[in-house]
Formats: structure tokens, sequence, C-alpha cells
């Protein structure tokens, strides 16, 4: 009988990151081993393993040109992840030679496009505003959630809890998101966002991702924070989000939130037995 450590023995990945949002990619189209959350915890190891914000499976789709299937360092399945979808799509546009395609994620059918410049746009789809959408826990009004703070929920295909906040540098979400992810409102946990409204078209924006922790960017925690500062008025429907790791452009429309960044390839890996025989 082939064990785990053999059916995966072998098995390549790629490394990419948008703005320091890091992802490990595995590139199922021509089959192999299912992943497992067991191995996406291993790999999520930044000591022990590879080290990744999300892990993100490639997969083939009779009705898009792929699927993506998104994991957390913790090993727990994620609905949506704005910037791997970017990734990804910038790696399928160069290995096609096309300058537009569509990713079919959990989130639904998304459409990525070249942006010009080495940047890559994608649309993350309308945002869920009503209560059991996001989902939250009771009826509540999502522009003023019933927490301390006073934030918004958001659905971008993942929970989002937005707080508006003076000074976004004096802000520790190492410390605070934990507290909110697990708050009882939501009952999948949440993404948590800080945000400091710099003017009209510009936001800093401090992030805990659910399942992962602290990160350098996310584009679903940058569309849920410009859909919250632009429904309470603060700031217009586009938005330049600044975060630790640069910059992403957000867009509302009427079709959906369209987000354009930078992405990065950084290099391939191969799975070795020495790491594969910790998954026995």
């Amino acid at each position: 009988m082939t064990n785990a450590r053999d059916s995966l023995q072998g098995l390549k990945f790629m490394k990419m990151h948008g703005l320091g949002n890091d992802f490990v990619v595995i590139d199922r189209r021509a089959g192999g081993p299912a992943v497992t959350p067991a191995l996406a915890r291993a790999l999520g190891d930044r000591h022990r393993g590879v080290g990744f914000d999300q892990l993100a499976v490639i997969e083939t789709d009779a009705a898009a040109d792929a699927a993506l299937v998104f994991f957390n360092s913790d090993g727990s399945l994620s609905s949506a992840c704005g910037n791997a979808t970017r990734c990804i799509a910038r790696f399928l546009m160069d290995e096609s030679g096309r300058d537009s395609l569509a990713l079919r994620t959990e989130r639904g059918l998304l459409l990525a496009e070249d942006a010009g410049n080495g940047l890559t746009r994608v649309n993350m789809g309308p945002p869920l505003l009503d209560w059991e959408d996001i989902p939250l826990s009771e009826p509540t009004d999502t522009l003023h959630l019933p927490i301390e703070g006073d934030p918004v929920g958001t659905g971008m295909g993942n929970p989002h809890c937005t707080f508006f906040v003076a000074d976004a540098e004096s802000v520790t979400p190492g410390d605070l998101g934990p507290r909110y992810e697990h708050h009882p409102l939501f009952p999948q946990r949440t993404n948590v966002e800080f945000v400091q409204v710099l003017s009209r078209n510009a936001i800093r924006l401090r992030i805990w991702e659910r399942g992962t922790g602290v990160t350098q960017a996310s584009g679903s925690c940058s569309c849920a924070a410009a859909v919250a500062a632009a429904r309470r008025g603060l700031t217009d429907r586009r938005v330049t989000v600044h975060v630790d790791g640069g910059q992403l452009e957000i867009d509302w429309r009427e079709d959906g939130v369209w987000m354009t960044g930078p992405t990065a390839y950084v290099f391939d890996g191969v799975l070795t037995p020495a790491f594969l025989r910790g998954l026995e």
C-alpha cells in the first residue's frame, strides 16, 4: 500500500508573494496527490517547513481557466485570497500568453487581467453586506457592529471586521487581532483590519488574518477595508490602500471590487523525503 510519504515524494511547489503576503502554490492540473490540512500545516511552518500566509492549490475546471483552493497556515480552508489569486493569474497569463482569464474559487468565478506596467488586476466580486452572508451569528447592522470600537462587518467570500483608528502605526494587530478573530459574533471567525483614513482616496491598513496572524498585505482585507470606509462615507469608492508591504489600488465598481497590484514569483521547490517523514 502506498503511504502518504510515498505518494507525495517529489511534489513540486512554487513560492510567490504579493507585497510580502506570501504563498506556497501547488499546481495539480496534471494530477497528483490531494493536498491535506496536515500537509498545509507542515508547509506553513516557517521554522520547519517552507512558510506562507496561505497555501493555494491550482486545479482544473471545466468552465474556467483553473480552479483555486486556499488553505491558511493552521490548515483551515479559506474561501478567498485576493493576492494569491492575482499571483496565480499572473503565472497563468505568462504561461498562456493571454492578458485575461477566469479563475474559480469558492467565492465564485473571478475575472483577472493584465493591468499593464507589471501589475495584475482581479475582480473579487461584490461585497457581502447582509449579516447572514458575512456571516454573523445574529441579525446585526453590519455598518455598526455591537463590538467595542464600532467596527464594520463585510464579507468578501470570507468574513471581515474593520476598525477605524486615529493612528494605524500605534496599533498592534498581533495583540488585538486574536481577540476579535474569535468574537462570538463571527461563527466562522474573522479577519481583522485596523484602518486610518489618510484622505478621500487613501487609507493606511494593518492586518490580522484569520488562521494565519499578522501579514504584510492581504487582498481580501484591503477590499473589505476599502468597502467599509466607503460605506461610512469616509472615502470615495476608489482608494489606494497602504499596507505594511506596499500598496494596492482598490476600485469598488458596480460589478465588484477590483484590486490591482504587483506580484512576485520567487522560486520553485520539491518536497524531500526527510520533510515528508513528518507527515506519517
